[in-house]
């Protein structure tokens, strides 16, 4: 890389603009959409779409709700050709539903477009022509007089064509293509004179499409350089003006949002914003930005999956896994402070559940595009206790918060130990293991119960190695009976606090019981499940004992092995 990249590299361009007003304004609605998937992200493809492709996106386009779908290149292309032939033969155009082709300023090429849209209902044709002084200069060796002759004389032949086919509903769209390098006093100049030659009205109004081909400034330069034109291109009032964002410097999505804050109507993209280089302004991202302000953007993403799904199937080309509202990832939180986080958003939402959203983290609600909770919070080692608490919440396993942290940092040292995320089924398995599996050396083998006038009382069988203890105990409720029981039998010195550290969730026609036990100056936790409350409280307690005796054991072992 050069220390001086100035030598080489000019900086934006800036227009004299100090009473600019689109900073000010707030968008009120949507532009209209043009997909250009099936043309400008056709042509980008590793392995270009065949016929059964394009009628696939043809048809998960038109579902979604696009009114403007670009079908192709007919006269560069016998595919194209073929396939705009085959949606106007075969009646495949929904009657709210415009197809737009592409063709150059060349007259051949404008004649054979027309062939290809014999009997179309409504179209748009999409004439354009180099403007840019790189490509006057040296690429077509023209000046700036043969640059509007070309365009001019273009417009002359659509129209003629236009006009030998009365049958159909006819829309004119002009590009001055690279309009983002084009000198702004050209690109009016050029505009102006192809707005003459066409004619265009109020009531058959033409499309400008301004395009930002290479991504050249920052997206408020070319907010500028709309607005600027919007301003002073003529008979303004029969024109849409359209923009097409490239995304060479990874900003399309603003560009094209701020333009349309500039004065611009209409947007022309593709879904997850494939396209030549770094790929054409994302339509999904530009109309969920919408979304997510409160304004609907007339396109239906309410089964993202699906779109996804589709997409993927028909470019070949997978979509990323954090890609904008559609990958896999974008709802899942692995970080413990946005797990504990988007954990309490949710809790707070059910308390009013109609209204705004507001959960930390999630821009979006996630049903709202057909995606489920279970995947928003995944474990691995840069979780925290909120994420692992959630997901065993979502089966039914509320954990009191002591108990969170301690199986948390079990989680944490497997997947430390594994080198990657736990699955959710993997977590609930490390819990089963660490809490539910046959413990020892106390093992309940039955358990009496009964109540004499105020006071409970437990009988509980104990099978230990090579012997059985009966524990025997007194109380105001059960569980405390069982509590007092351990104590006098020397199992443990306390069970604080039962009351505040039991918690009780019913996954299905199982109670889980979670308790802390001290024994000595330590505090353990266990877990027990059974369908009788007393049963899963008592394994609880079992749990916790051999859990701590098990760990002095292991103590001891180290010290001896050192």
């Amino acid at each position: 890389m050069l220390q001086d990249p100035g030598k080489k590299y000019s900086p934006n361009k800036l227009l004299n603009l100090p009473d600019r007003k689109w900073p000010d304004r707030v968008q009120q609605c949507p532009p209209v959409w043009c997909s250009v998937d099936m043309r400008d992200g056709n042509q980008a493809l590793i392995n270009p779409m065949g016929a059964s492709r394009k009628r696939r996106f043809f048809d998960l386009l038109t579902r979604m709700g696009f009114k403007e779908v670009e079908v192709g290149f007919p006269a560069a292309s016998s595919t194209d050709y073929n396939y705009v032939r085959e949606l106007i033969e075969e009646g495949k155009i929904p009657d709210d539903v415009t197809v737009q082709v592409m063709t150059q300023a060349r007259p051949a090429l404008i004649q054979t477009t027309f062939e290809a849209l014999r009997g179309v209902p409504r179209a748009i044709v999409h004439l354009y022509n180099a403007t840019a002084p790189f490509f006057r200069d040296v690429v077509f060796g023209v000046d700036r007089k043969g640059c509007i002759r070309i365009a001019t004389d273009a417009a002359r032949a659509v129209k003629r064509q236009m006009e030998q086919y009365p049958g159909s509903r006819w829309t004119f769209q002009y590009s001055p293509e690279t309009f983002c390098f084009t000198e702004p006093d050209f690109g009016l100049e050029i505009c102006n004179a192809v707005i003459a030659e066409f004619d265009p009205t109020p009531e058959n109004k033409m499309i400008l499409n301004l395009p930002t081909t290479v991504e050249v400034s920052t997206p408020n330069v070319f907010a500028d350089h709309i607005e600027w034109f919007c301003r002073h291109i003529d008979r303004r009032d029969s024109l849409i003006i359209s923009v097409h964002p490239h995304n060479d410097r990874g900003t399309a999505v603003a560009t094209a949002e701020l333009a349309c804050l500039a004065g611009a109507e209409r947007v022309e993209g593709t879904l997850f914003g494939n396209g030549e280089r770094t790929g054409n302004v994302d339509i999904m991202t530009l109309a969920l930005n919408l979304y997510t302000s409160g304004i609907a953007p007339g396109l239906d993403f309410s089964d993202m999956d699906t779109v996804a799904r589709e997409v993927t199937h028909c470019n070949q080309l997978p979509v990323h896994p954090r890609h904008p509202y559609a990958g896999e990832l974008v709802f899942t939180a692995f970080s413990g402070s946005h797990q504990d986080a988007i954990k309490k958003g949710f809790a707070a939402r059910k308390a009013d559940p109609g209204g705004l959203w507001e959960v930390p983290y999630l821009p979006v609600d996630p049903a709202d595009l057909g995606r489920n909770y279970e995947a928003i919070i995944r474990v691995n080692s840069q979780s925290g206790k909120g994420g692992v608490a959630y997901v065993l919440e979502q089966h039914g396993i509320v954990l009191p918060r002591e108990l969170q942290i301690e199986f948390s940092r079990i989680v944490q040292e497997e997947t430390e130990r594994a080198g990657g995320e736990i699955s959710e089924a993997q977590l609930l398995d490390s819990f089963s293991r660490t809490y539910f599996s046959d413990p020892a050396p106390y093992r309940l083998r039955s358990l009496e119960e009964r109540k004499e006038n105020t006071k409970a009382h437990i009988t509980a069988s104990l099978e230990t190695p090579g012997n059985t203890l009966m524990v025997e105990g007194t109380g105001d409720t059960l569980q405390a009976a069982f509590a007092a029981g351990c104590v006098k039998h020397g199992l443990c010195t306390e069970i604080t606090d039962i009351p505040c550290n039991r918690t009780k969730t019913y996954g299905g026609k199982e109670i889980y019981s979670f308790v802390k036990v001290r024994s000595g100056a330590h505090d353990l936790f266990g877990a027990g499940r059974d369908r009788n409350e007393a049963r899963a409280f008592v394994k609880a307690v079992l749990c916790a004992i051999n859990r701590g005796i098990s760990k002095a054991l292991l103590n001891s072992n180290i010290v001896e092995n050192q």
